[in-house]
């Protein structure tokens, strides 16, 4: 069986730097939008968070005299918890997946939306609630919660990871391909776009609404380039 260091491709020894830059790469390879698999997308999640909660490298996780450090995430900044109260506080992000309002007739403008799906018992990767670190996208928020959320460009040049704003803001990225009337009506690349309020509600998966469906690009367009990110 493989080890969370095997299936990322890095060495038991990787510093933090390492893991992160392979754990980005092995999302992008592992995507069902390109050419991966739901089960291989979550055994990437897997193996990421496995080695982040202290994986030990010989088949467990750290304990006797090393459990006692701290996460790798904790800890890659060089940062102790006395400079925890300083860092900026995450964004929690309630998320709505667009495919499942047709199934239960509902639409993107209904005021009472997120509560009808509240109340819906939807699948975890349909519905629910993420949180988003300070500076982080939208899309690398929702692939550390282990969603295979859609996207091909990764850089503003295709609406495949668009998403609908209905409630807080997100930042906006000037570089994007998205016209002027598409953004006035909420529509955002998760790809390149932050929360700035502290709450936020979106759906995504949007890319087949019109005025984007033209501004979709086939993913394995990109494939290649991520592979070599």
């Amino acid at each position: 069986m493989e080890s969370p260091f095997e299936i990322l491709g890095v060495d038991s020894d990787a510093d933090d730097a390492e893991i992160e830059r392979a754990y980005r790469r092995r999302v992008k390879e592992s995507h069902p939008d390109h050419g991966g698999s739901a089960e291989e997308f979550q055994a990437v999640y897997a193996a990421y968070r496995e080695i982040l909660n202290g994986y030990d490298g010989e088949g467990g996780a750290d304990d006797g005299e090393g459990a006692d450090r701290p996460s790798r995430r904790g800890d890659a900044n060089g940062r102790g918890d006395e400079d925890d109260e300083d860092e900026p506080e995450e964004s929690r992000v309630e998320f709505l997946n667009y495919e499942v309002l047709d199934d239960h007739g509902w639409a993107l403008d209904d005021d009472d939306l997120f509560e009808k799906a509240s109340a819906a018992g939807l699948d975890p990767a349909d519905y629910g609630e993420i949180p988003v670190e300070p500076n982080q996208s939208l899309l690398e928020a929702a692939e550390d919660q282990g969603f295979a959320w859609p996207y091909a460009c990764r850089g503003g040049a295709c609406a495949n990871c668009a998403v609908a704003v209905i409630e807080g803001e997100m930042e906006m990225d000037s570089s994007n391909i998205l016209p002027s009337e598409m953004i006035a009506d909420g529509i955002r690349l998760s790809c390149l776009n932050a929360p700035i309020t502290d709450e936020m509600k979106v759906v995504y998966n949007v890319k087949h609404l019109p005025n984007l469906d033209e501004l979709k690009l086939p993913p394995d367009r990109f494939e290649r380039a991520h592979l070599n990110d």
